[in-house]
């Protein structure tokens, strides 16, 4: 059993920056973000590899930044320049064997 405990989210305006943490209660290998708005699926922000091996959807590269500390068993979201169209909860997601882990949600606002 895998637990995610995220923070950081919150209100932000146009063209600022928040940065996402999700810890986990064991070492885990892949971990990801995903968000959803609603009416829409939820979809992959950024994913990255013990190794950090990084992607990122296309709408986030070069604004976004995924990164880990393997000895906290922390993943990072750092996300610079934010548009509206990033509003959303955000969701630490890590793969299982037998199911998927996700955390609570964190919701990220952009609005002036």
């Amino acid at each position: 059993q895998v637990q995610l405990v995220e923070s950081g989210g919150g209100l932000v305006q146009p063209g600022g920056s928040l940065r996402l943490s999700c810890a986990a209660s064991t070492t885990i290998f892949t971990m990801g973000w995903y968000r959803q708005v609603p009416g829409k699926e939820r979809e992959l922000v950024a994913s990255i590899t013990t190794g950090g091996s990084t992607k990122y959807t296309d709408s986030v590269k070069g604004r976004f930044t995924i990164s880990r500390d393997n000895i906290k068993n922390t993943v990072y979201l750092q996300m610079n320049s934010l548009k509206s169209e990033d509003t959303a909860v955000y969701y630490c997601h890590v793969p299982g064997v037998m199911r998927d882990y996700w955390g609570q949600g964190t919701q990220v606002t952009v609005s002036s």
